[in-house]
């Protein structure tokens, strides 16, 4: 295991914490091992993390075998126990998310920097693999990365350079403890299927497949971030939109690269993905204005003043809320009688004997009507919504400022109403809006 303690110990700073996720098979306890060996020279804080997913019988003896491991040799233990799954049946994208969301927590916890997983050698062939056979994308066949960031730490897998065989022969040299799944060697579950029929066959073409498998990850992910890197320079997102006008002079592979960027945003935080057909649907939309395709999940592609994106519309209002003080918002801050006021539609000034109060903000309701400033007569809310180019998906929850008699002083940042004074008039009510 030189090769694995040698990326351990470049790739890691001293003096700083690390978390380890620890199953407590043989892949995750040698590498507890290994990172327990830098202990001292580097002075590193190693904390141990521990997911009984309570589905097994034996999940319990697993657990007591990584904490006594733990206390043997001054690792701090933490244990994250799943009693319920979403909608009451156990799914692998639910455990996942969990586990991942505990060791997130704990690397918060430790302010550690690094993460350390323990995917090996042949878990890397058999992603790629199964990835190939299922179809994915140019990040999707790189399969496992070495050296991966997620926000403020990095996930570094340092077994990647070894097999299964190498992990279990170091765990019997040194002694290391550790528990044996036997669903493992079920059949009925695909990844199973690849490590027992395919990942033997390579092997006895070349003992070492898993370093030309590592090799033709790494080529991938750099061809991946040298694109990912263009799109940005090139700008072709903005705030989480594609610029349709940039989008438009590029190639169909930088086209789905792009939107594949915008994919993966919005899976850092839900569910969500889409299909090779969505794929395709998706990039009809680019031309079609004003169009939009329902995706899974609840999410929509839309096109939309030039830009195209894929968003979760929500369709619920909000509640009244009375206006005598600063209010956070959705989409604003407002600044009740703010100090330094402007003539903008970001600020309006009004006299209180001219309305009923209290003020309040509410969402859009049905036939809503507003007498603008210094123009005859009333205009749609709905019209006024369309004619400033409000987003389809703000239009039912944007915020609008009402009297008590439910008359409509002013839209944020869009309209004022008949009722809002210039700066050299008679007023005693400020509000200023800033956008979030």
């Amino acid at each position: 295991m030189n090769r694995e303690l040698e990326f351990l110990n470049n790739n890691t700073s001293d003096n700083t914490s690390v978390v380890v996720a620890c199953s407590g098979g043989p892949d995750s306890m040698c590498l507890l091992s290994l990172v327990d060996k830098l202990k001292t020279t580097k002075n590193i804080t190693v904390i141990c993390a521990h997911v009984n997913h309570k589905l097994r019988t034996e999940s319990e003896k697993e657990a007591e075998l990584v904490h006594r491991y733990c206390q043997e040799n001054n690792i701090i233990f933490e244990l994250l126990e799943i009693t319920d799954y979403l909608n009451g049946a156990f799914s692998e994208e639910d455990a996942r998310k969990r586990r991942y969301e505990f060791f997130k927590q704990m690397v918060t916890k430790y302010k550690a920097k690094y993460l350390l997983t323990a995917h090996h050698g042949d878990d890397l062939i058999e992603t790629v693999l199964m990835r190939m056979t299922r179809g994915s994308n140019l990040s999707g066949y790189a399969g496992i990365k070495q050296i991966s960031t997620n926000e403020n730490y990095q996930i570094l897998r340092p077994l990647l350079t070894t097999t299964k065989e190498e992990i279990i022969k170091y765990n019997k040299e040194n002694n290391i403890p550790y528990a044996v799944d036997i669903s493992n060697d079920n059949l009925k579950y695909t990844r199973n299927r690849y490590r027992h029929t395919i990942l033997p066959f390579l092997k006895k073409e070349d003992k070492n497949i898993h370093l030309k498998y590592l090799k033709f990850s790494k080529e991938l992910d750099a061809y991946d971030n040298f694109v990912s890197e263009y799109i940005k320079n090139k700008k072709l997102i903005v705030d989480n939109s594609v610029d349709i006008n940039k989008i438009n002079l590029e190639s169909t592979f930088i086209k789905k690269k792009t939107i594949e960027l915008i994919v993966k945003e919005i899976q850092k935080k839900d569910y969500f993905d889409i299909s090779d057909n969505q794929m395709l649907e998706i990039l009809k939309l680019i031309n079609k204005n004003n169009k939009s395709i329902d995706l899974n999940n609840g999410y929509k592609g839309i096109n939309e003043y030039g830009f195209l994106k894929i968003i979760k519309p929500e369709n619920v209002n909000f509640t009244e809320i009375v206006v005598d003080k600063d209010i956070i918002t959705k989409y604003f801050t407002f600044y009740y009688n703010s100090p330094d006021g402007d003539d903008s539609n970001n600020c309006i000034y009004l006299l209180s004997t001219d309305i009923k109060l209290p003020l309040k903000l509410r969402s859009k309701r049905e036939g809503d009507k507003m007498t603008i400033k210094n123009l005859n007569g009333s205009k749609k809310v709905s019209d006024i919504f369309t004619n400033s180019k409000l987003p389809k998906e703000k239009r039912n929850d944007y915020p609008i400022l009402v009297d008590a008699k439910d008359t409509i002083i002013w839209i944020p940042g869009l309209k004022k109403s008949q009722f809002a004074k210039d700066k050299s008039e008679k007023y005693d009510i400020i509000i200023k809006c800033e956008a979030r």
